[in-house]
């Protein structure tokens, strides 16, 4: 297929018959960055499905052999053939189907880039060829033009009485290239568009995902089906929502979110038209639990363990975990020092056991007091200060480490994006972990997200944030309201806006914010020895925004 010329309409109803598709099973899966083995059984297992369920196609996600995204895997010869060796075994399952399937394959033309991102396309026990992905998205999570040859062709495949169109992901969200694939096709009038996807999840993300696959159903003028991957790989979660829209791109079926799931369409009686879901904050819990389920349950890991301070961050954490790993699998462990407040210990306490989780209580005041023993006569002549309030993180670090090591439990980070944009952080204390459960969730939606739960006591949703490391202290003695500082965060990072521009639009002093986004920037060197956090967002520190630790902005 990458020598058919531009725009030429390819017929195949003459080699694999006029079986008609009448239903195509929509396969949403949820595959393993380099598990060729396990992804292309779960292919094998949907094509056995589809077939019980009389289903004449089979439509898969984005990159379904090996996972989105494998980054430098795709440099390993090894690699790219394991997946090539699957094509054969593939096939010979389509029998009595018409099957695409997602995948990476060798760029065989000599063109610069040595692979393609391509959907397989098979009918009836044969390889009908591939379709090549046009457009190769480098922006946030990423960076396909550096691996990837793009595609220049746009075939009509025929099958079934059907004229069928093939777009990969990308292919669809045309609005900043020069290219449009969707355009290319509407001359030869499919009947009915395809497309396999990788769209990650953030915040909605769904709302922003409909119109574009409507306007291409509109553009078009026939039914558009999207399978969209589901689960998370690293920091990037997918949310899965694959859907069908008619005509008129009116969505007519959907897959569930954040689960693998099938969705079946007959192209001859479409639904009448129904809502996508709209329900934010109960995607983004979702996302989280599937985000931490797995991390660990792919890395081959069951047992996690976090710091349970009383605080809401922490708290939600541990619900979050309890969820995803189950509550047998979790452990909270309290470490309260001299500055700890007794209702800390007490609400921590009292959530472990309405969450059902194992609860241990370590005082650090002993360990606190050793060291300050040791430094102390070297710091003579010097006030207390940060150095202090961080040896308590430090030495709460270093014990949940000593836990998690012996245990081989993987230790949850509870820090938040507000905290982790600002420098609100102690490296090597309050920023020990495998995984950072909310560094991509500010604030004021952690606190949306506890009380979604229903779970988090009042007591610990009422309480002023405090890091507890000095008397009377509170997160407002060095950082302003979270209502104020949240949105900033959101403009600055998110929507990549200026000082003035936010000083303007949130009626802030242009000064104040300057002062922010400067912090901000100066906590890059912390940011870059935090462990991974999940993406929920479409600028994620470390996923989807990267900058110079060493940097004068003004």
């Amino acid at each position: 297929m990458d020598r058919l010329s531009r725009n030429r309409v390819v017929e195949f109803i003459g080699l694999v018959g006029t079986m008609a598709i009448m239903k195509i099973m929509v396969a949403q899966t949820n595959p393993t960055v380099g598990d060729i083995e396990g992804n292309t059984e779960k292919v094998l297992a949907a094509l056995a499905r589809a077939r019980k369920e009389g289903a004449g196609a089979v439509l898969f996600s984005e990159l379904t052999l090996s996972g989105y995204f494998p980054d430098d895997l795709l440099l390993e010869h090894r690699f790219i053939e394991s997946i090539a060796a699957k094509i054969p075994l593939i096939a010979e399952a389509t029998k009595g189907l018409f099957v695409v399937v997602g995948l990476p394959r060798k760029n065989e033309t000599g063109t610069e880039k040595p692979l393609y991102n391509s959907a397989a396309v098979f009918a009836d026990g044969k390889l009908l060829g591939f379709q090549n992905k046009t457009l190769l998205p480098t922006y946030d999570v990423f960076d396909e033009r550096r691996f990837f040859e793009p595609g220049t062709e746009w075939p009509i495949w025929e099958y079934g009485g059907e004229r069928i169109a093939i777009t990969i992901c990308e292919d669809v969200w045309h609005d900043h290239y020069r290219t449009d694939p969707v355009e290319q096709l509407r001359p030869h009038k499919p009947t009915v568009m395809l497309n396999l996807s990788g769209s990650p999840y953030s915040y909605r993300r769904l709302q922003a995902r409909y119109p574009v696959f409507a306007r291409a159903a509109r553009q078009l003028e026939c039914p558009v089906i999207l399978c969209n991957q589901v689960g998370a790989n690293d920091q990037i979660i997918f949310d899965g929502y694959s859907f069908c829209l008619n005509a008129k791109g009116e969505c007519v079926a959907h897959a569930k979110g954040f689960v693998e799931d099938t969705l079946l369409v007959d192209l001859r009686h479409l639904p009448t038209p129904s809502p996508l879901p709209d329900e934010p904050t109960q995607d983004l819990y979702r996302a989280l639990v599937l985000g931490v389920r797995d991390y660990f349950h792919k890395q081959g890991f069951s047992k996690a363990l976090l710091g349970l301070s009383g605080g809401i961050d922490s708290s939600l954490v541990a619900c979050i975990a309890a969820k995803a790993l189950g509550a047998e699998n979790v452990v909270a462990v309290g470490l309260p020092s001299r500055y700890s407040s007794e209702g800390s210990v007490t609400d921590a306490k009292e959530l472990a056991r309405i969450l059902g989780i194992e609860w241990r209580q370590v005082e650090i005041e002993s360990t606190f007091q050793r060291v300050l023993s040791i430094v102390e006569p070297f710091f003579a002549g010097k006030e207390p200060d940060e150095t202090e309030e961080n040896l308590q993180t430090r030495i709460r670090g270093m014990i949940l480490m000593a836990f998690a090591n012996k245990e081989g439990r993987i230790l949850l980070n509870t820090g938040n994006k507000s905290e982790m944009a600002m420098g609100y952080t102690t490296l090597y204390g309050d920023m020990a972990g495998g995984l950072g459960v909310l560094h991509d969730v500010t604030k004021l939606r952690v606190y949306e997200l506890a009380r979604f739960t229903k779970i988090i006591p009042q007591a610990i949703l009422s309480k002023i944030p405090s890091a507890e490391l000095r008397e009377n202290q509170t997160d407002f003695d060095t950082l302003p309201p979270f209502e104020v500082l949240d949105p900033v965060i959101e403009d600055a990072i998110e929507r990549l806006l200026s000082p003035e521009e936010i000083a303007r639009k949130r009626g802030l002093d242009v000064e104040f914010v300057r002062a922010l986004v400067a912090r901000m920037y100066r906590a890059e060197f912390k940011r870059r020895q935090a462990p991974i956090g999940l993406r929920v967002t479409q600028k994620a520190f470390g996923k989807g925004r990267v900058v110079p630790i060493v940097q004068k902005i003004d």
